[in-house]
């Protein structure tokens, strides 16, 4: 098999003197899609954390393109790895085109004029992102899901060969969800690009990533396809809620049902 974009052994970290993540592994390669799923603090973000090199390591290795993570100079990690954190506000009024060609930066040289083809390049990450129609205006009058799909845009025009996101659809209309995932899904398979998603959506998660990884206190309880890892007996674990799972009747996928709603069938039958 080739060398995997992005690979992390038995990793050890944390805050302060609390472990977060206990040995935890995690391998992408050049067109995964990895879904990360868990309940709150389980270490999902924590781990997009350690991925970036931003949280150091107590114990463990992380590896991108078969090298130490730690050996890339910033500007050049960046040009491989772009990162979509939890939806933020603005610190400054930039337009949402400006914030875009931020993204830029990791292939320009020092005080550079960006270029015919970065324009180009902004151009289709506004596009793919649905802002053309908002690119002059100023980030700090946009709605939260328009500002996430503004630091998405902004991913994007890095041209990253791995792309870590973290709750990308949070504060996202379901027409907006669908289409980041639609989107996520072209760039694992039309651009080779790996993609980690961190997500609490479940069925959003199983509809669209071909790979999930289910965690639970800092370690993966179980990883695979959508129906090895969305059942009944893993969720009601982990989650600690009795759930059901049914196919959708549309897709095939997974459909986690919670339990009120399984109340509700059980009156209706």
């Amino acid at each position: 098999m080739n060398t995997p974009l992005l690979e992390a052994k038995e990793l050890v970290c944390g805050y302060s003197e609390r472990d977060v993540l206990r040995g935890l592994n995690v391998t992408l390669h050049a067109g995964d899609f990895l879904g990360v799923i868990g309940p709150n603090g389980c270490g999902k973000s924590t781990l997009l954390a350690a991925l970036t090199g931003w949280l150091a390591l107590r114990h463990g290795t992380i590896r991108l393109q078969g090298q130490p993570l730690t050996s890339y100079p910033q500007q050049e990690l960046a040009r491989l790895m772009a990162v979509v954190p939890q939806a933020s506000v603005p610190a400054f009024a930039f337009t949402v085109r400006e914030a875009v060609e931020m993204g830029r930066y990791p292939h320009l040289g020092r005080f550079a004029v960006p270029s015919v083809t970065d324009r180009k390049i902004v151009d289709e990450a506004l596009e793919l992102t649905d802002l053309l129609a908002l690119q002059h205006r100023p980030v700090d009058h946009l709605s939260g899901g328009e500002y996430q799909r503004v630091t998405i845009a902004r991913a994007l025009a890095q041209q990253p060969r791995i792309l870590l996101l973290d709750e990308p659809t949070a504060h996202l209309d379901i027409g907006h969800q669908q289409a980041i995932f639609e989107l996520l899904v072209r760039l694992h398979t039309e651009r080779d690009m790996g993609v980690l998603c961190v997500s609490h959506d479940i069925n959003l998660a199983a509809e669209y990533c071909p790979r999930l990884l289910l965690m639970s206190l800092g370690q993966v309880v179980v990883e695979g396809t959508p129906e090895d890892v969305i059942t009944e007996s893993y969720l009601g674990d982990v989650y600690a809620t009795l759930v059901r799972v049914h196919a959708n009747p549309y897709s095939g996928q997974p459909l986690v049902v919670l339990q009120k709603q399984m109340r509700m069938e059980d009156e209706i039958e």
